[in-house]
């Protein structure tokens, strides 16, 4: 009987750990979104840094992203044992974050593309100054990265919410604490990658006067500017999908009618509905910020 006992015990914790691993490779697939997003901002976030500096300030990062989702992971839970209800309109929420996000950087990008130019310009001769205070700048980098990486935190784990929505407590804790550590752990090891690629090529190229690995440096340098560019593009596009594909899934309507049709049908629905509901949400919120403006002066 003890034999037999221990058998189905272990029969049990099977079928819960491969529960487990087909839900966070879902959530995984849902949220991989925010984490293009999630690498894109935070690998930008580091330009600047002076490249000895680069790696610490990743790890600081990477830190406070674990912090944020030890906050977030445990209000998820209790959302979901006390105030179940609320996981549809958080979800929701986070997907027409996601959308309007989306529009917001692509609006931002072509309206104020010489002032961010600018900006960067600006930013580039004053840390070349002597009297700079690099540590002061360093923190507000970490400072910015760890709030940016909060609110993308918040949308990973409210959609991978979603997802086990309605399952044991032990699965819920043990997709959600996989889906946190592996996004941390991925995001910011890709980030430390990529902001390392032009040091490696750099390196490539002054240790190897000829040959494939010279070529294979002045490559890696080559590459580094365009991925931050391929990266925020991919981004972006995930974002509407991921977006879009919340709000058809949770519109019954439109649900039942994208069910039926081909994935690259449903999929294009998924992006035009993002785009739609983000232009209509950045529409929304630049209005209550003209309302709220003061008037000018005479």
């Amino acid at each position: 009987m003890a034999g037999a006992s221990l058998l189905a015990l272990l029969d049990d914790i099977a079928t819960v750990l491969d529960d487990v691993a087909v839900l966070t490779k879902i959530a995984a697939k849902k949220t991989s979104g925010v984490l293009g997003d999630d690498l894109a901002l935070n690998a930008q976030q580091v330009a600047g840094v002076r490249a000895e500096r680069e790696l610490p300030v990743v790890w600081a990062v990477a830190k406070g992203s674990m912090l944020n989702k030890a906050i977030l992971v445990p209000a998820a839970l209790l959302i979901s044992a006390f105030v179940p209800a609320l996981i549809v309109p958080l979800l929701v929420l986070g997907g027409l974050f996601l959308c309007f996000e989306g529009v917001e950087k692509l609006w931002h990008a072509w309206a104020h593309r010489a002032q961010a130019q600018a900006e960067h310009e600006a930013l580039t001769q004053a840390l070349q100054q002597p009297d700079v205070d690099l540590v002061a700048f360093e923190r507000d980098k970490i400072r910015g990265a760890v709030r940016t990486d909060f609110i993308l935190s918040a949308e990973i784990i409210v959609i991978a919410l979603g997802i086990v929505a309605g399952q044991p407590l032990a699965t819920q804790v043990m997709v959600l604490v996989g889906i946190a550590v592996a996004m941390t752990v991925g995001v910011y090891g890709l980030v430390a990658a990529i902001v390392k690629l032009d040091d490696v090529g750099l390196w490539l190229t002054q240790r190897h006067a000829s040959g494939l690995l010279h070529r294979l440096g002045w490559g890696l340098l080559a590459l580094a500017p365009g991925l931050m560019k391929v990266l925020g593009v991919v981004g972006t596009a995930a974002m509407f999908l991921v977006g879009g594909g919340i709000l058809t899934h949770n519109t019954p309507a439109l649900h039942h009618l994208l069910a039926s049709q081909p994935w690259w049908t449903a999929t294009a629905a998924d992006l035009a509905v993002g785009v739609l509901a983000g232009a209509l949400v950045l529409l929304a919120v630049s209005a209550v910020q003209a309302w709220r403006r003061p008037p000018a002066k005479p």
